[in-house]
C-alpha cells in the first residue's frame, strides 16, 4: 500500500521518513518508552536510521505494518508515533507512544482514534486490538479513553527483548465508534447462571 496521511482536529499523521531519524532517536532515549516499548536498548542512531529508512517503508510496501509520525496539524515537532501491525484474520494491533515532552495532552488517544477509523473504513478491519505489558497503566488509560474494551491478561504473550511477559489485551470494534463493520457481528449470548 502507498502511505497515506490522516488528519484530526489537532494532528497530522504521516509515514516516517529518513529525515525523522533524529527525532525518533531522541524520543527513544526516554526511559519510559524503553521500559514499555520493546525498542532496542541502548537505542542508537543506527536503530533510528533502520526504523525510518527500512522498517517503516517495508511495512507499507508489504502491507504488514502501517506506522505514522504524529505531528501538529500545521507542522512542528514529533509528538507521538502510532501504527497498525500484524494482520490476522481481519484483526490488526494498534500501538502508540508519546514523546515525553508532549504527554498528557490527549495526542495518543486522538492519534489512535484516527488510526482506528482509517483501519475500519479503508482497510476493512473487523477488530482492532491493543496489547501492553501488564502493569503499563498509562497505555491502558489511553486505550480505555479511545474506547477499547479490556478483555483480560494473556500469559507469556509479549516477547520483550528475549523475555516473555504477560500482557493486557483490549479490543475496539467498528460499532464502538458508530461505524459499520464489513462483517456482521454476533456477540455471544449471556451465560446462564
Amino acid at each position: 500500500m502507498e502511505p497515506v496521511a490522516l488528519t484530526t482536529e489537532r494532528l497530522r499523521l504521516t509515514t516516517f521518513t529518513p529525515a525523522d531519524a533524529e527525532e525518533v532517536l531522541a524520543a527513544c532515549q526516554d526511559p519510559e518508552i524503553q521500559r514499555w516499548i520493546p525498542v532496542p536498548t541502548p537505542y542508537e542512531r543506527r536503530h533510528a536510521d533502520d526504523f525510518t529508512g527500512r522498517t517503516v517503508p517495508d511495512g507499507w510496501r508489504d502491507d504488514t505494518a502501517y506506522t505514522f509520525a504524529v505531528r501538529p496539524r500545521e507542522g512542528g515537532p514529533l509528538l507521538a508515533s502510532t501504527g497498525l501491525h500484524h494482520p490476522c484474520a481481519g484483526t490488526w494491533e494498534a500501538g502508540v507512544y508519546t514523546v515525553a515532552a508532549h504527554r498528557g495532552r490527549g495526542y495518543a488517544r486522538e492519534a489512535v482514534l484516527a488510526l482506528a477509523r482509517w483501519a475500519f473504513t479503508d482497510l476493512g478491519c473487523a477488530r482492532l486490538e491493543w496489547r501492553a505489558a501488564a502493569g503499563n497503566r498509562v497505555s491502558r488509560a489511553v486505550a480505555e479513553k479511545a474506547g477499547f474494551t479490556g478483555e483480560g491478561t494473556l500469559r507469556a504473550a509479549l516477547d520483550f527483548r528475549g523475555t516473555v511477559r504477560d500482557c493486557w489485551l483490549g479490543a475496539l470494534l467498528p460499532s464502538d465508534l458508530g461505524l459499520p463493520s464489513r462483517l456482521p457481528y454476533l456477540p455471544s449470548p449471556p451465560e446462564a447462571v
